[in-house]
């Protein structure tokens, strides 16, 4: 009696099963080869904007330096204070999915992210697409400026006119070859609105890691080990201690993560719809302290990137446990988790190795605005104590005289 009860539940919940897949209801079980090619193809996503971005950035802050600029850098403050900024976001983003519609935030945050996300692209694809303009098109540079006058106070005594300030608002160059890629670029932005296409989203999202890990700067180490320390507690707690992280990421549709199907063998580019997914913050934030010990390494000279490689390393190995250990507990996992253990452990042991420890706790990419005026002290105080040995060997002179 108990057996037949036992079977007629089984069939019951096999047929439910069957016929909510059918429905589209539920979603077929992936097989071993779709989520090998589907972590694989997100693990390849995640170190390429690691590995162009940290070069773009050596390139982009050479170029600030020549013109002049001043390097806009992650402080310590910052580093310290970025875990509660995003808590406070995330938290937020949370009552509002909660609250309100999903559709009409959703609808809100991609046309957001659609501006924002031409522009990324277009500033990352600019180079490649450039060398395949036709050449009936021409190469011409036009200049958008926009200035703001006002009159300023004439100073006491002074009897002339009042003198007028000018204040540029915008000074923007842009050339045809721009223009096409903008263009370009749009196409892909309105993809990504009316289908929410995966490649869509992928290709506006390489495009946002690639611009965030060239031109965020950690100016040193040591910030960088703060910031990462921060954002380690940060992601364990949203993760493992309540349902806000899992609930954001599924809701919200935007180019802020990485996907890419695990059912693409079986249903194709067009139809696939059972996704894995790796969101930006777990390439951007490990790859500003990559890309930071890539010119830690250009600043040693010794002809070699040996930090910036097993850093490398170490994160596609934290990557491949982020994965085994979710695939094996059947939970999300918090990436950072086993992410920023390997981005901080490896060139710490490595520095030790070689000897680099207290080069590579010191390194800063461009020296605070105290160190100049110490070293302008120590440059008077030797000056000073040269004029006292210089009296002291007159004074010794005239009495031997």
């Amino acid at each position: 009696m108990a057996e037949s009860v036992v079977e007629e539940v089984a069939k019951v919940i096999v047929e439910n099963a069957t016929e909510a897949v059918k429905n589209g209801t539920a979603k077929e079980p992936a097989t071993p080869e779709g989520i090998l090619l589907a972590y694989s193809s997100l693990v390849i996503m995640a170190i390429l904007p690691i590995f162009f971005g940290s070069y773009r950035s050596i390139s982009f802050q050479e170029q600030q330096k020549a013109a002049g600029e001043k390097l806009d850098t992650v402080t310590s403050k910052d580093a310290a204070m970025f875990p509660l900024i995003a808590s406070c976001a995330l938290f937020g983003l949370y009552l509002v999915f909660t609250i309100f519609s999903k559709e009409y935030i959703n609808l809100l945050l991609s046309s957001y992210f659609f501006f924002l996300g031409i522009c990324a692209m277009a500033h990352v694809f600019s180079p490649f697409i450039s060398r395949f303009v036709p050449a009936s098109i021409p190469y011409k540079t036009y200049k958008l400026v926009l200035d703001c006058t006002s009159p300023s106070a004439p100073q006491q005594g002074d009897n002339s006119k009042e003198k007028e300030q000018k204040q540029s608002l915008i000074d923007f160059s842009f050339s045809t070859h721009d223009f096409v890629v903008m263009i370009l670029c749009s196409v892909v932005g309105v993809w990504y609105i009316l289908k929410k296409h995966w490649i869509a989203n992928n290709l506006l999202g390489l495009a946002f890691a690639v611009n965030g890990i060239e031109l965020l700067s950690l100016n040193s180490v040591t910030t960088g080990a703060l910031l990462l320390s921060g954002l380690f507690v940060y992601d364990i707690f949203w993760v493992f201690g309540t349902n806000v992280m899992v609930t954001v990421a599924k809701s919200f549709e935007a180019p802020i993560k990485l996907v890419f199907p695990q059912d693409l063998l079986e249903k194709g580019v067009l139809q696939a719809d059972n996704f894995a997914m790796l969101g930006l913050g777990d390439i951007v934030i490990p790859g500003i302290f990559i890309a930071l010990l890539l010119r830690f390494d250009k600043s040693l000279k010794r002809g070699s990137h040996t930090y910036f490689n097993a850093t490398i390393g170490a994160y596609f190995a934290g990557l491949l446990a982020t994965i085994l250990v979710m695939h094996v507990f059947k939970h999300a996992q918090p990436a950072l988790l086993y992410l920023v253990p390997a981005c901080l452990g490896v060139p710490t042991l490595l520095a030790a190795i070689k000897g680099d420890f207290n080069t590579l706790v010191k390194y800063e990419d461009s020296p605070t605005e105290t160190e100049p005026a110490k070293a302008l002290t120590e440059d008077q105080e030797e000056g000073a104590e040269g004029d006292v040995s210089k009296r002291v060997t007159r004074a010794d002179t005239r009495k031997e005289k």
